[in-house]
């Protein structure tokens, strides 16, 4: 299967304002989260991006987007009926095709090939749904949903999911998503990155369904795998989200040096300060 649509999800009450944030990327590019998703996707290969939104944002939206106007629509979520719901505003946009997924309000950055580009050739190898993971300390179970399943032989780091649990508790963590050679206290957790098969689609027009329950059910039909990623995720949405996100993009480019003598000259001024 070859993967040519990027499906952005941006319509949570909580969510709309993070994707037209401002910040300044690894090169010293000013840009808005939204460009910087989009770039991700065209630069792992994806032709059509679709911005699901609020009702009304379409304008503000598409001005933020505005450069990659071309290869951009936008769908509106009529009713905030939750995360998968989202997902299935775009399904008349993705017309029976697999196609990545992004969520707007989060932040990927890593070095070398993006996981999004990782994870559709790893999708498109296999002809199956594919998400990013990534060891998640117990104390966040809360925020992800989480996976388990048998690691595969060959590259490391990839795994046909069995179990998927939406924000699962310690105990049931404990019970279904231990995966061997994860440390204690750590699960696989989902990266915020999936690429999807159009059965999803299907199973997420059932009432109710959200987007693990929807994967729970796809690992029991067909082959469904995960991949870490040695990236990093930043959730936007989270107490100074972005701050910390703009710290990381700016450690990852040429301006590493100055910013860290820049937050060494902060904390010392806050140690003299006492």
């Amino acid at each position: 299967m070859k993967i040519r649509k990027a499906v952005i999800t941006a319509a949570a009450p909580s969510q709309r304002a993070i994707p037209l944030q401002t910040f300044i990327d690894r090169d010293g590019i000013e840009k808005s989260v939204l460009s910087f998703l989009i770039e991700q996707a065209l630069h792992a290969g994806i032709q059509e991006v679709c911005i699901v939104v609020s009702p009304g944002d379409e304008a503000r939206y598409a001005q933020s987007a505005a450069s990659h106007a071309a290869a951009v629509r936008f769908v509106p979520q009529s009713h905030p009926l939750g995360y998968g719901n989202a997902i299935l505003c775009a399904r008349d946009f993705t017309a029976n095709e697999p196609f990545l997924h992004m969520v707007g309000d989060h932040l990927y950055v890593g070095a070398g090939p993006s996981c999004a580009q990782k994870i559709i050739e790893l999708a498109e190898a296999e002809q199956c749904a594919v998400s990013g993971v990534q060891p998640t300390r117990e104390g966040l179970l809360p925020r992800f949903g989480a996976v388990a399943g048998r690691r595969l032989f060959g590259p490391t780091g990839i795994y046909r999911v069995d179990t998927v649990i939406e924000k699962p508790t310690p105990t049931e963590a404990e019970q279904r998503l231990n995966v061997p050679g994860i440390r204690a206290g750590y699960y696989l957790c989902f990266f915020g990155i999936h690429c999807l098969t159009p059965r999803v689609m299907d199973l997420l027009e059932r009432d109710g369904a959200t987007l693990s329950t929807a994967l729970a059910e796809l690992a029991r039909h067909e082959q469904y795998l995960a991949v870490e990623d040695e990236g990093r995720r930043y959730d936007l949405g989270e107490r100074y989200g972005l701050l910390v996100a703009q710290l990381a993009l700016a450690l990852n480019g040429p301006d590493r040096a100055p910013i860290l003598a820049q937050i060494t000259e902060l904390l010392l001024d806050r140690e003299s300060a006492r």
